[in-house]
């Protein structure tokens, strides 16, 4: 008798677990069938608005500096570290810290005076970065530049790490000082596959067409930033049809300036510069533009880092700090490069510091 009294707890405490996975499994066939449901499924070409309003023009044998700033949705500054890069977190602790980094990067890109800047990792609704619109905030700063706006990172809910990233919306911003007469989302492969997939960047071109004043062809305008966290496969994959694009828009006769976030190296001297310390940790690939034609010129200063890894806060005394070379540009054979410069920001209120080129469209 005692004996079976015994088992009725022990049944009834497994039966409690029981149900309790049931519920749990329950829970999370229902949020992936609402995150599959609600997936972001961009065409492969897309148009986007042109907001604000541009005067200046731009014509053959004309100078002109470009800025590319991953600004880490103002969410990554030298206080910071992230789960992805061996760290621990998620977002800043408070929200003020995103309004200084954002203020901040402002007046750095005011500072720097150029007439296009490309920016990454610009959030416009997320939870990461406390819903603040990074993204009219930088065109407000600008009123004389045209604003274009790419997602590349848009989910419902990201239901991972603890606490979980949660609601995400942000992507590409390009603010051009020159009137442009279309711009485009040009899609990216996407480097996973389902379920992995529904939490994921879905990458892209955000393209600026600008006429050029006494000639029929464009100053084509490039802002990328290709995939970090795959096996490497994505990036060839998106490396490739980066590639594509560009000798298309060459062989119109038009001119062609990409730049951003590669994720990748550049040269064989920039990882001997900057070696990798610890290989466990977020490793570059390494780009490969063996592909393109003769003429075009990557554009890049190796005389200071673009990039840092954030497996800790910023500490450039300590032997564990990772330095990377993998923000630049490619210009077409028409497009002769003056200088480029990365500026030192010391990290201070993004993970990247900021590459500024100046060039000349060849008459």
């Amino acid at each position: 008798m005692n004996s079976v009294k015994k088992k009725r707890p022990l049944v009834l405490i497994f039966k409690i677990l029981g149900l309790l996975l049931a519920l749990l499994a329950a829970l999370v066939a229902v949020l992936l069938l609402w995150l599959t449901l609600r997936e972001y499924k961009p065409q492969d070409v897309e148009s986007v608005s042109l907001e604000g309003t541009a005067n200046r023009t731009v014509s053959p044998g004309d100078s002109l500096q470009i800025t590319s700033w991953n600004t880490g949705y103002a969410g990554l500054d030298a206080s910071q570290d992230f789960f992805m890069d061996g760290g621990s977190g998620v977002r800043p602790q408070s929200e003020d810290t995103i309004w200084e980094n954002v203020e901040g990067i402002t007046a750095q890109l005011e500072e720097l005076n150029s007439d296009v800047y490309f920016l990454q990792e610009v959030d416009a609704n997320s939870k990461r970065s406390y819903y603040i619109d990074q993204r009219a905030q930088y065109a407000s700063a600008f009123p004389d530049y045209e604003s274009t706006y790419a997602i590349n990172y848009k989910v419902d809910y990201v239901p991972y790490p603890l606490p979980t990233i949660g609601k995400v919306e942000g992507g590409l911003v390009s603010l051009n000082s020159f009137s442009a007469n279309q711009a485009e989302r040009i899609s990216l492969p996407v480097a996973f596959s389902w379920p992995i997939r529904l939490g994921q960047l879905k990458r892209c071109l955000l393209v600026n067409r600008v006429p050029l004043s006494g000639s029929s062809k464009e100053l084509v305008l490039v802002n990328l930033h290709l995939e970090a966290y795959d096996s490497g496969q994505g990036k060839i994959a998106q490396t490739k049809l980066l590639v594509e694009f560009l000798e298309k828009e060459y062989a119109k006769g038009n001119y062609v300036i990409a730049g951003g976030d590669f994720n990748q190296t550049f040269t064989a001297e920039d990882m001997e510069t900057y070696p990798v310390i610890n290989p466990e940790l977020w490793t570059p690939g390494v780009l490969d533009l063996s592909s393109l034609s003769e003429g075009w010129t990557l554009a890049e200063d190796p005389s200071v880092p673009s990039c840092r890894l954030l497996n800790e806060p910023y500490d450039p005394e300590s032997s564990h700090t990772q330095y990377y070379i993998i923000d630049g540009f490619i210009l077409s054979p028409n497009v002769s490069l003056q200088e480029a410069i990365t500026t030192d920001a010391g990290f201070r209120y993004a993970d990247h510091n900021p590459l500024t080129i100046r060039v000349t469209l060849e008459k």
